[in-house]
């Protein structure tokens, strides 16, 4: 690799970095806000909480680093533009391909590596992940029910304890269990426990109270009643894998003997062409940064800053692959849509780039935006400037 193109990768490479790692901040930050209840609901140890925000990081990666990709190297051909490298370069005569080539060799580096990170690193995070949290949920009651406090089970299960004593005695117990539309049951305990397996609740001395939709209400006394838990112990406890959790390998040959596989298998079809086509992202959104960018310009010309028009056009391009990899689920036919899109994509800016083809605004709208800054250069006052009369 020649000294300029190490130049050019070193700086978008730099550049590169520095809008991917706030962006992937902010947003693993606002994903492990939201399982915060991790630790409040089920008593979990901040280490805990810790590894299951790893273990979010990798669903995070491949979405982000296509548009810090753009940002990376449209700030950086901005720059070099407004420093005069790109035009020394055409006037000396060198080739678009000094700048395109290192370009692309990141662009490519960063899509094998979105493509591995996608269909070997996050499912297998996404499942641990899963059993994190249904093994954390499995035991609720003896571990994790705070004493003099009422903590929702369920929709319609609650539960508050007096004390907790060893040996998974419960001390003080009541539960209210209103599942059943056709009446409320109330639960008073003065001692109970939760068998090893967790599938029963086993109370001892205390009574039931059984109201019924119209009002009327019984009351019965127990030396001892089984309160059943199993299937919402089953349901905690165990991690159910949907299309998402799949490995490459289960998407391209699936069980057809899978529960989850049997309910919804356009969902595993979705899924499968969704991660053969995300990966090319980085590459396709470099080729266009390079349509957008990667010639020299006067400094006078009216255009929108690169990054601005480069970024829409991003979003507007996985927006669509959003779009037709979720309408797979219901028309297959989306499948080649969603695959044409990208290959248009692909080909179109190869075609512009080959072609030498420079992406500018129409002349209308050129005109009217040289008018807005016109307007917003004079509401708005140059430092230095007076409004008023100097003393």
């Amino acid at each position: 690799m020649k000294l300029f193109e190490t130049y050019i990768i070193r700086r978008v490479g730099m550049m590169f970095l520095v809008a991917l790692l706030p962006v992937l901040a902010i947003i693993w930050t606002t994903q492990v806000l939201q399982r915060i209840n991790l630790v409040t609901d089920s008593g979990q140890s901040i280490g805990s909480f810790a590894k299951l925000a790893t273990l979010i990081l990798p669903t995070i990666i491949p979405v982000v680093l296509p548009f810090a990709l753009v940002i990376g190297i449209t700030q950086t051909l901005t720059a070099m533009n407004s420093d005069s490298e790109l035009t020394v370069m055409e006037a000396a005569g060198a080739k678009r391909s000094i700048i395109i080539r290192p370009i692309m060799i990141l662009a490519m580096a960063i899509s094998v590596f979105s493509f591995l990170v996608d269909n070997m690193v996050e499912p297998k995070a996404r499942v641990a992940a899963r059993q994190m949290v249904a093994e954390a949920y499995a035991d609720l009651l003896s571990t994790v029910i705070e004493e003099k406090n009422f903590r929702r089970i369920e929709d319609g299960l609650y539960v508050q304890i007096t004390q907790r004593m060893s040996g998974r005695i419960l001390k003080g117990l009541f539960v209210v269990d209103s599942r059943d539309p056709a009446f409320d049951l109330i639960y008073y305990a003065k001692e109970g426990a939760v068998d090893a397996s967790g599938s029963s609740l086993l109370m001892r001395d205390g009574e039931v109270h059984r109201k019924t939709a119209d009002g009327d209400v019984s009351v019965i006394k127990f030396d001892s009643y089984s309160f059943d838990l199993s299937d919402m112990t089953q349901s905690r406890g165990q991690a159910t894998l949907r299309a998402g959790d799949r490995s490459l390998g289960f998407l391209l040959n699936p069980d057809p003997n899978d529960a989850d596989y049997k309910a919804k298998p356009s969902g595993y079809r979705s899924e499968l062409h969704r991660r053969l086509t995300d990966w090319a992202l980085p590459a396709i959104f470099a080729l266009i940064s390079l349509v957008i960018a990667g010639d020299a310009r006067s400094h006078r010309e009216a255009r929108l800053h690169p990054m601005v028009s480069a970024l829409t056009i991003a979003f507007a391009l996985r927006w669509a692959d959003f779009y037709a990899a979720n309408q797979i689920e219901t028309a297959p036919y989306f499948v080649g849509i969603l695959y044409g899109i990208n290959i248009a994509a692909t080909l179109i800016a190869i075609f512009l780039l080959f072609r030498n083809r420079r992406m500018s605004m129409p002349v209308s709208i050129r005109n009217r935006f040289g008018a807005w800054r016109q307007k917003l250069q004079e509401r708005i006052p140059t430092p230095g400037s007076s409004n008023g009369s100097g003393a």
